[in-house]
């Protein structure tokens, strides 16, 4: 691996997936607005990753579109999900979901390795 330097990445936004409480109904809409937003940029940018971090609902639309690249033969995105170290007991909605769907998906508490066989705990991550 080169240095710093010679790194190559891009920051985008993309809008959020929902909020706290928020309403099903315009979670759905929200959620639909981001995966709209997703699939441009990463047919544009065509990773060979996505590293998640954290949980937000916004990754699920990320990773949907980078299955949707390997589902047409374009390209295999390898998705990693690192659940947030706030989850302790269970998964968030995007763990739970991305938990079929990732390659990997790191946890930071044992009781979630427990709970949740395919994933990965090596201790506190972030």
């Amino acid at each position: 691996m080169g240095s710093v330097s010679e790194l190559k990445f891009t920051i985008q936004q993309i809008p959020h997936s929902g909020v706290v409480r928020q309403s099903w109904s315009s979670s759905v809409l929200s959620s639909f607005s981001a995966l709209m937003s997703s699939v441009p940029l990463v047919f544009r940018l065509q990773p060979d990753m996505e590293l998640l971090c954290n949980g937000p609902g916004t990754c699920v639309p990320l990773c949907a579109t980078g299955l949707l690249l390997g589902v047409l033969g374009l390209k295999r995105v390898l998705i990693i999900y690192v659940e947030s170290i706030c989850r302790v007991e269970t998964l968030s909605l995007s763990g739970k979901i991305l938990y079929y769907f990732s390659d990997c998906l790191f946890v930071q508490w044992a009781s979630l390795k427990d709970k949740y066989p395919k994933a990965i705990y090596l201790g506190r991550l972030v």
